[in-house]
């Protein structure tokens, strides 16, 4: 008889690759369901920029959990890429973000204090070294801000990756299989298709935009709304970056093949897949205010995805108030690559360890970002271990920040 933990996660994202793969590398047997194929959804759509220092400087719960799952993503990748023998592309080169006014510098200034209060290496860059740094850059471009910790990964090859690894590891996937309802069986977990229900221990809600339109046995729609991201890939002029460039209304990312993603536009349009001449056009007035030879670049494609965003912008990591067995891990909104890491170790620590988050009714306050950072408006311990161990230690600030993810901030959840 097979007594290993027999986990259901719906969700073959990112999110739910990475949590998939990392049960299983704890011993758990592992089945993976989505409606549609594997990372079609916001993860194809997503640029894989690892830039918590810009994405999420002025979120303090977020922060702490961005930066902690930056430190993971060494180990997290080196792990993928044994267990799959797959190639990803993942380059930790920093970031360089440009201002084009007074404001701007004042923005960027304020980023470097706290950088250097967290003890992270960020330098800030006149006109002259910004453009020394990067040739592409603008005259009107002020100044930057480089930070070397930044990078970026292939997120499409990750998932893959985090896919064949799972494999290995006895992971099961079932693709075109819709999740419709997930509710308590006897003292496990039933999830409910069209065509057939799965029976397991414990379920995990990884399912992005579309968590909240699954149905919950006792409990209310997860408050998850879909956010409309497009992205441009682009055929780049030499001489190739060097780095990402964030700038206000755009980021630029380059590939090993010279090539660069744009993005992102951020659009409350609901359930919207379709990229759109405004969203395009958008992206490249504002990529061409800083970089003018966006202009010369070819066009290959643009990419849409649905980003998953809660209420309070902070994601869902935690037990369900009103079915024991089932965890969310959903609402990471355009962090999602990101914190795949994170979340991953985080609900293998409740799943297959019993640990985890405090589910405290008054979690700690920590403050949501105050404004999206400029896109088109549009060591578990030291070492990087993938647990997170004493991640959720009370006394800590991931600790408080972690607490403040839990499901029962939106009360029957």
């Amino acid at each position: 008889m097979d007594r290993r933990p027999h986990v259901v996660v719906v969700g073959a994202g990112i999110v739910g690759c990475a949590i998939a793969y990392e049960l299983a590398r704890r011993g758990a047997r592992v089945q993976v369901v989505d409606r549609r194929d594997i990372g079609a959804g916001a993860t194809q759509a997503s640029a894989g920029v690892l830039a918590p220092y810009i994405e999420a400087h002025d979120g303090h719960a977020l922060l702490e959990l961005a930066s902690h799952s930056l430190e993971l993503y060494d180990e997290f990748v080196s792990n993928v890429v044994e267990d799959s023998g797959a190639t990803v592309q993942y380059v930790r080169s920093g970031t360089l973000e440009v201002a084009l006014d007074e404001a701007g510098l004042a923005h960027l200034a304020n980023v470097e204090r706290m950088c250097s209060g967290r003890g992270v290496e960020a330098e800030l860059l006149d006109a002259a070294a910004a453009r020394e740094a990067e040739p592409h850059l603008a005259a009107a471009v002020r100044g930057g801000l480089r930070i070397g910790s930044h990078g970026f990964v292939g997120a499409r090859d990750l998932t893959a990756a985090l896919r064949s690894a799972a494999i290995v590891h006895e992971v099961s996937f079932h693709t075109a299989t819709a999740a419709t309802r997930v509710a308590a069986d006897g003292e496990g977990v039933r999830v409910e298709t069209a065509g057939e229900s799965f029976v397991c221990d414990t379920a995990v809600l990884a399912a992005g935009s579309w968590s909240g339109r699954i149905e919950v046995e006792g409990a209310e729609p997860l408050p998850v709304r879909p956010v409309r991201g497009q992205l441009l890939h682009l055929g780049w002029p030499a001489p190739a970056l060097g780095r990402v460039v964030w700038a206000p209304g755009c980021y630029v990312v380059p590939w090993s093949d010279g090539s660069v993603l744009v993005g992102a536009t951020v659009e409350e349009v609901g359930f919207d897949e379709r990229a759109t001449v405004a969203g395009i056009r958008a992206l490249i007035d504002a990529t061409g205010k800083v970089m003018p030879a966006v202009s010369e670049a070819s066009f290959v494609t643009a990419r849409v995805g649905l980003r998953p965003a809660t209420p309070d912008r902070l994601p869902v990591i935690g037990r369900s108030t009103a079915i024991p067995g089932l965890v969310y891990a959903s609402g990471h909104f355009r962090y999602g690559v990101l914190l795949a890491p994170l979340t991953a170790a985080l609900v293998a620590d409740i799943v297959v360890d019993g640990g985890g988050p405090s589910e405290a009714p008054d979690p700690p306050e920590a403050d949501p970002p105050e404004a999206d950072p400029p896109e088109a408006a549009g060591a578990s311990e030291a070492a990087g271990s993938p647990r997170a161990a004493g991640a959720a230690d009370a006394g800590s600030f991931l600790g408080a920040a972690l607490r403040a993810t839990a499901p029962s901030r939106f009360g029957a959840c």
